[in-house]
Parts: structure tokens; C-alpha cells; sequence
């Protein structure tokens, strides 16, 4: 990473600090404090409104550092998935998931000083395994459903849901690393 530039990911994800730090990258990060849309007929616009609002939020604090900023959504038979409210609405998402494929969307603000950001949607599609009950309240002792979207981790017990996927195992994650790492290397970090 070029010493002179730091590196920020506004992000308080776990999974997303984990993806980075994989990477090798020295970076801090801050929570991206912004104002989020949900245009539930529209998920690609939705997750790039979002981490380009938490891009600028980010900027407003961070001026002189390359930033990295990310929103991620489940879109399911039309409709926008977020983080479940209570373990209620965990269980019912995973139920309507069972047997059926959903894609992921990443949208990514990423961005030098001085430049404006370059924004990216990644997507991902996953399928779930028929889930019985028994399987959906296993997962639901062992994980922590309700800082995710859609209230899975496809890292963290996602053997016990998940049949398979295509696309970035990453983005499904939260941050889609391949894409991350093509930026910092354009940009010398």
C-alpha cells in the first residue's frame, strides 16, 4: 500500500474486514453512517445509492484516504431482502428461501482522493437447500442472523443452507474481493 495514502473501509462488517484483510491490505475502518434508500423494485440502483451514500459520509471525514464502501441486499422473487429485525423474521426468510435460488447484490463506492468514486454492482446467485425445521433452528443457535442480509452467512455455517452457488463466494459475503483487489491494484494500494 502506498504509505503516503491510507486505506479506509467504511464498514463495520466483520465479514468485510476479514475479506480485506485476506487481501494483505493495512487499512482502518470506520462505520459509514448514511442514509439508505430501499427501492424495492430496483436492487442494483438501491445497494449503489447506498455505498455511494456511505462513500460520501466516509469522504466528508476522510479526505486525504482511498476509500472502500459497500451495501449488499438480497433480491428474492422481486423483492429486496435486509437484515432481519428479530429472529422471527430470521426464520421466515430462511423458510421462503428453502429449495429456492436468490441472488446477492454488492454495490462497491470505491475511490481515490481528489477523484470521483468508481462505482460497482456485483451479483451473485445461491441456492438453498430444502430446509426443515430442525436445520433452520440449528442455524439460527449457531449464527448470528441479524447483522446479515437475508439472516445468512454463507462463510459461517452456510454448509448447513446452502446447496450451491455461482459468482463471487466473496460478494455473497458482503464485499467481493476479486473486484476489490483489481481496484488496489490500478491504484498502487
Amino acid at each position: 500500500m502506498t504509505a503516503a495514502i491510507p486505506l479506509i473501509l467504511g464498514s463495520g462488517s466483520p465479514r468485510r474486514k476479514k475479506i480485506l484483510q485476506e487481501l494483505g491490505c493495512a487499512f482502518r475502518a470506520v462505520a459509514a453512517e448514511a442514509a439508505e434508500i430501499h427501492d424495492a423494485t430496483d436492487p442494483v440502483r438501491t445497494v449503489a445509492e447506498n455505498a455511494l451514500a456511505k462513500y460520501r459520509a466516509c469522504r466528508r471525514r476522510h479526505a486525504a484516504a482511498a476509500l472502500i464502501t459497500a451495501d449488499t441486499l438480497v433480491w428474492f422473487e422481486g423483492r429486496l431482502i435486509g437484515k432481519p429485525v428479530d429472529l422471527e423474521e430470521a426464520a421466515g426468510f430462511l423458510r421462503s428461501f428453502s429449495g429456492r435460488v436468490q441472488t446477492v447484490f454488492t454495490g462497491l463506492a470505491l475511490g481515490m482522493p481528489g477523484t470521483e468514486p468508481e462505482i460497482r454492482v456485483e451479483a451473485s446467485s445461491v441456492l438453498f437447500k430444502t430446509l426443515s425445521e430442525a436445520a433452520i433452528s440449528e442455524y439460527l443457535e449457531r449464527t448470528r442472523p441479524l447483522d446479515r442480509a437475508g439472516a445468512y452467512d454463507i462463510d459461517e455455517n452456510g454448509e448447513l443452507l446452502i446447496a450451491g452457488y455461482s459468482g463471487s463466494y466473496t460478494n455473497i459475503m458482503g464485499l467481493p474481493q476479486e473486484t476489490v483487489r483489481d481496484w488496489l491494484a490500478r491504484n498502487g494500494l
